[in-house]
């Protein structure tokens, strides 16, 4: 009967299936420059009194170019450097074939690489073999929800379990951020949209998600600290095929999930045609794009986080994010 199932399910699938020197350069949306390969950060130095800034990571766990060093014209937010568009790219290319002002790793502590955006767009069950997990059908449209702004936090931060829920699971996911701003945007322009993607952790209620609050997604999913993201953000033109990326997810050294981004159900251009249906898409806007299969709850007996674990989330060619359940 498994076997029957599945075929059924590819089968509907295939069926389915001014003042400042860098803006007088220009702002025409940040995903139109060539050549631009890189490793968008937001930081602080290990102090941490200092404001936040933005940089780039010369390679995954590489010291940090400082742009706002380079130059100080540049904001010190990413949303508000993706804003700048084009221009604001070009002196962040510069700025890489410089040499200059480059922090070692070690005085740096890398903050998610967008921490105010407009929205923040999640995607339920959007990988094939994540359906075959739970038996049920393949989406013919995207299943959209949300979490707030404020549930994002860097890297390796940590994750606070808190005391409402008894059900925190895990789900690595493939982030996409978008650079440059439109509505009713079709599929085949849908990338010159996208600035790069990066690497996000949906840590998820589950008693708050599938038994609670009218079994609305929302509040299972937004409490704080339940965004982790980075350690980059990755400009698309860095990145082999978006795709076709392996994605993990360890829980205490433990692989619990593994898959590969070819199995997404809508990829990138389709959920950016999509949602921009309904709404604006801005700058700095984040998209969730959904866990491949092996979350806790559908485990047998389920298995849910707890204090004192840690969760490793990793992407080909993006990176890895760690972050400890406190």
């Amino acid at each position: 009967m498994p076997g029957l199932l599945q075929g059924a399910l590819l089968v509907g699938l295939r069926a389915h299936l001014g003042s400042h020197s860098w803006r007088r350069l220009g702002s025409r949306g940040v995903s139109r420059l060539c050549g631009g390969a890189m490793r968008l950060v937001q930081f602080q130095t290990k102090d941490l009194t200092a404001e936040p800034r933005i940089g780039l990571e010369e390679k995954d766990g590489g010291d940090v170019v400082d742009l706002n060093a380079f130059d100080p014209s540049l904001p010190r937010t990413m949303r508000s450097f993706l804003e700048g568009g084009e221009a604001a790219l070009a002196v962040a290319k510069r700025a890489q074939g410089s040499g200059q002002h480059l922090l070692p790793r070690s005085q740096v502590t890398l903050l998610a690489p967008i921490t105010n955006p407009d929205k923040v767009i999640c995607v339920g069950m959007n990988y094939v073999d994540h359906c075959l997990e739970q038996n049920v059908k393949i989406p013919t449209e995207p299943i959209i929800f949300s979490k707030f702004s404020s549930s994002i936090v860097g890297p390796y931060d940590e994750i606070l379990h808190p005391a409402e829920s008894n059900e925190v699971d895990w789900e690595a996911e493939l982030a996409f951020v978008i650079g440059k701003k439109g509505k009713h945007i079709q599929e085949s322009d849908a990338m010159d949209h996208v600035a790069g993607f990066t690497v996000a952790h949906d840590v998820s209620a589950r008693d708050w998600q599938m038994k609670r609050n009218g079994k609305q997604w929302l509040l299972g999913k937004t409490f704080d600290t339940f965004c982790p993201l980075g350690p980059a953000l990755v400009t698309k033109d860095a990145i082999s095929d978006p795709h076709n990326l392996g994605i993990r997810c360890r829980v205490n050294g433990e692989l619990v999930q593994n898959s590969n981004t070819k199995q997404m159900i809508f990829k990138t251009e389709a959920l950016v045609a999509w949602v921009s249906q309904f709404v604006t898409l801005y700058p700095g806007d984040i998209f969730l794009t959904g866990t491949p299969p092996g979350v806790g709850v559908f485990r047998k007996p389920p298995v849910f986080l707890k204090k004192g674990d840690e969760v490793e989330c990793e992407i080909d060619e993006l990176g890895t994010i760690r972050n400890k359940v406190v």
